[in-house]
This record gives C-alpha cells, structure tokens and sequence, in this order.
C-alpha cells in the first residue's frame, strides 16, 4: 500500500529537480510536495577544499561502478548529493545559442532542431539567472543569443594575469567575454560578500556556501515548508504504472534499508539524464515491456556528453591567479571562415595545482616540478558538440548502468583544440623556450559525464522521442522527465542553465494543468 497521497511527487534534486521544487513549493503553496533525494546533504567539512581529498580520492563520486560498450568497470565522475551534481559543478550559467534550437549542419552530421525555440525559454532563462545570482555582461558575448535584459548582477571581474590575456586576444581581433557564474559575490561591498573568490571554486563543493548550486538556492530554502516533504537517502527503484498502464500510481522506494511506496498525482523524474533513463528502463512491466515510456524504443538512446578536452598552456611567465574561471570565448562556435561548421566554445578552468596535475603525471614526476608547471599555467576546458547517435546509448543489466558511447562529430573539436593551442603561442610568445611552451591536452574520458544529456528526448512525433514539448511523456498522463534527458541536441555550452529553465518552464505547465484539472 502507497503511503500518503501527494499533488507532485520530484525524484532528484540537482538541476532540474530542485528548480522545480522551488518554484512549485513557493509559489503553488497549495500543493502537496514530495521531494525524492538519492543521496544526503553533503558535509561541509575541510575536505570541501582540499585538492586531494576532491580530486585524487574522489571523496564526493559515487562509488559505484558502470560499464562501458565494451564490459569494462569505470567509476562515473557523478556525485549523489542533495543539490545533485551542481553541488561540485563550476557554476558556469550560459545559454544555448539561439541556432542551437535549430537545425544545424555539422563536420559529422545534422544536430536536430527542438520543438521549442529560444524566445519559447527566453523567458525562463531570465527567471533562472535571478534565482541561480548569475554574473555576466550583456553584448560581450559575440554569439550571445537576444536578451529581455542584462544578467541581473555585473560580471565577474578578472584577475590581473587573466586580464592581460584578454587584452592579447582582443589585440588578436577575438572577442573574449565574461564566463556568466552563480555566485553570491559582491565585489562592491567585500565585507558583504559571501564568496571569497578562492581557488576552489570549480569541481568542489563550497564549504562557505557561495556557490549558486542546486541545494543552496532551492531546496534550503524550500524543504521545511509545511507543503514539502523531503526525503533524503532514497534510491528510487521502480515506477509502477495502473491497470491501464497510462499513469504512474505507485513510486517505489528503498530508503535507508526499507522498500517504501509513494503515491502521486504527478511525477517527475529528475535524477540526471543517465540514471533517470535507467529507472525508466528498469519500470518494464507487461505493458511496457521495453520499460516505461519506451514504446518508441529511444530511451536511454542519443546519449550525450560533449566532446571536451583540457588543455594546460604553460607559458614563462607566472599566474598567480586565484579565482580564475572569468573568461571565455565564443569566436569559434559556428566555425571560422575556412571551415563552416561549428567548431565548439572556449572557457578558463578553475586554476590548476600540483595535486590536480599529478593524476595524469608520470609517476616519477617530483612535486616541485609540478608545482612550477601550475605556477606557470593557464587552463582551459573546450567543449564540442557530439551529435544524438541511436547506439550511444544507456542501457541496464539488472541494476548495473552500461554506458555505449564513442564520439562523434571529433573534427570540429580537432580543429578547436589545434586553433587554440597555436593561438595560445603566439599569444604567450614561448615557442623558442623549450621548457616552458608545453601544452598539456587532455580529452575527458567516458567517466566524465557532467554534461549528459539526450537519453529521453523531447519531440513532437512520439514515434520518434520519448517526451513531448512539455517534457511530459508521449505515452503517460502524468510522468515528466525534468533533466538533461530532454536535449534532441548538446549544443556546445554548460547544459545546466537551459536544464534550470526548462524546469521552470514545466513548474508554470505543471501549475496551470493541476489548477485546470
């Protein structure tokens, strides 16, 4: 028997999740909230900030184990928290371009149109920079798409050392921009500000709580009101449908230990774009033999995570940058004039340190020549857009996720990274020092999936997608799908704002449907 009743039952609270949590809990206070979490509140502890700790022993991934195409056991860069993955996220907020709702031809393939357009989310994309503090300057960006109005508090400011790397590339006719984060930074009033611009910004959590992440701008100041229920340490299981098979009436539940069942009018999945296709794989049943909402066999499929790389450009000249994600560069994101295919999007890491680089160092590497190499560096993330491909895709072998992925679509980013590193030295000036002109390239392994996305896409033939526009499922009355699952493409920027807005997109859908029934 199904525990207390409720209006809308949220399963996951990164976000998709906790952005629908907010907006639904504080302005629908009427209806019944169950908020389900996987994990627990992440500790604020010193380990927050300690390089080791986060980077080396991976202190806030799962240890849990998936599987490639191939059969081989990986652990998967994931995080189950309250707040999700934003809890180590780099805060970066950008929008989809305006032509990334369209169709678009690249090097390797079509990227599909979406059956909303931008000025459908440009609405929400506002709301979401309000409620995630994002920083930013409107018309630096030379690809930005068409704005209501400016970020709603002024961009980040660069350090010194990054500030003279934006005059060189301005010198070079580049159009750097100011990186738009969620941080609660007051750069007017110091003594006002929470964050601190420290150096562990980017892929930890923040022990001073200064960070726009999922937990600390919706769910804390949501889950005690009297209409929310939150639960946390509940791995959900199994979605169990009616007789007819067209509603979900039961959410099944182990926490802490125990089997729970919960019941509610709407239910949303929201447990990031893999897991929540595993759980929807995992509700087969007579009706749904292939899994629930999978009639058109395309869940789990058109998985995808960007084709990313870092790259470390170590120069003579010292960085003593601390806060260093401010920068970014879009000059190349539909391509350049000998080449007219996207070729992807350019943005500073958070600065590396020597227990960062030793991962990928030789063994025997000593740890002051790392700690020259950081010293000397400036770090860069480029992001390519993988385009949706059937065989990519997520599957299950009881509760175990194999993850069937190969790039795609690698030449425009070959050509990002090949354009960029000789960009940076000619800018830094350094091919006649040996020592101190070596570039550092790293492409992100299958583990790094912090950017998925596409594995239960919307569209307006069901025959050919799992979700409508309203990333409501073709096949159910009452199950919405509210992560990176939805994206019919990647595009080639940080996925979360356009998550954070669609979720805010289906909370107003979601009002007006429960107020019309």
């Amino acid at each position: 028997m199904a525990e207390q009743n409720y209006d809308v039952i949220i399963i996951g609270t990164g976000a998709g999740g906790g952005t629908l949590a907010h907006k639904l809990a504080t302005q629908a206070p009427h209806l019944k909230i169950l908020i389900l979490e996987r994990g627990d509140w992440l500790p604020r502890e010193q380990e927050n900030w300690d390089t080791i700790s986060v980077f080396q022993k991976e202190r806030y991934h799962t240890t849990e184990t998936w599987l490639d195409s191939e059969g081989k056991e990986f652990h998967p860069g994931t995080g189950y928290w309250v707040g999700g993955n934003t809890k180590v996220y780099g805060a970066a907020l950008l929008r989809l371009r305006e032509r990334d709702f369209e169709e678009v031809r690249h090097a390797g393939g079509i990227s599909p149109a979406w059956p909303v357009r931008y000025s459908e989310l440009e609405p929400y994309y506002r709301e979401a920079e309000i409620l995630y503090r994002v920083h930013g300057k409107q018309g630096d960006d030379p690809t930005e798409p068409p704005r209501s109005s400016d970020f709603p508090f002024p961009a980040v400011s660069h350090e010194p050392r990054i500030a003279e790397m934006r005059d060189e590339l301005q010198r070079r006719g580049l159009k750097p921009f100011h990186v738009p984060l969620g941080v609660h930074l007051n750069e007017a009033n110091p003594l006002e500000s929470e964050c601190i611009r420290c150096g562990t910004c980017d892929g930890f959590p923040c022990l001073v709580n200064a960070k726009s992440d999922s937990d600390i701008s919706c769910i804390r100041p949501v889950h005690t009101l009297p209409n929310v229920d939150l639960i946390v340490r509940a791995k959900v299981q199994r979605l169990v449908t009616g007789a007819s098979g067209r509603s979900v009436e039961e959410v099944q539940a182990e926490v802490d230990g125990q089997m729970r069942s919960f019941k509610g009018g709407i239910v949303v999945a929201a447990c990031g774009a893999i897991n929540s296709a595993a759980l929807l794989l995992r509700s087969h049943s007579d009706r749904h033999p292939q899994g629930l909402a999978n009639g058109s066999g395309q869940v789990g499929r058109n998985f995808m995570k960007h084709v990313n790389g870092a790259i470390l450009g170590i120069s003579d000249r010292r960085n003593p940058t601390v806060f260093q994600k401010t920068m970014a560069i879009n000059d190349f994101y539909w391509g350049e004039p000998d080449f007219e295919f996207p070729m992807g999007h350019i943005q500073l890491l958070g600065k590396a340190n020597k227990d960062m680089l030793r991962g990928d160092a030789p063994k025997f590497a000593p740890g002051r020549v790392l700690e020259e190499m950081a010293t000397h560096s400036i770090d860069w993330w480029l992001t390519s857009e993988d385009l949706p491909d059937a065989n990519n895709r997520v599957r299950i072998n009881q509760d175990k996720v194999i993850l069937d992925y190969h790039d795609n679509n690698t030449q425009g980013y070959d050509r990002l990274m090949a354009r960029w590193t000789k960009l940076l030295r000619e800018v830094e000036k350094t091919d006649h020092i040996v020592p101190h002109s070596l570039y550092l390239r790293k492409k992100i392994p299958l583990a790094g999936v912090a950017h998925q996305v596409g594995t239960a896409r919307m569209g307006k033939d069901a025959a050919s997608s799992v979700l409508d526009a309203n990333c409501k499922a073709h096949e159910l009355d009452n199950l919405y799908v509210v992560d990176g699952a939805f994206f019919p493409s990647s595009g080639a920027v940080n996925p979360s704002l356009t998550i954070m807005a669609m979720a805010l997109r289906v909370a107003e859908h979601l009002q007006q449907r429960i107020k019309g029934g």
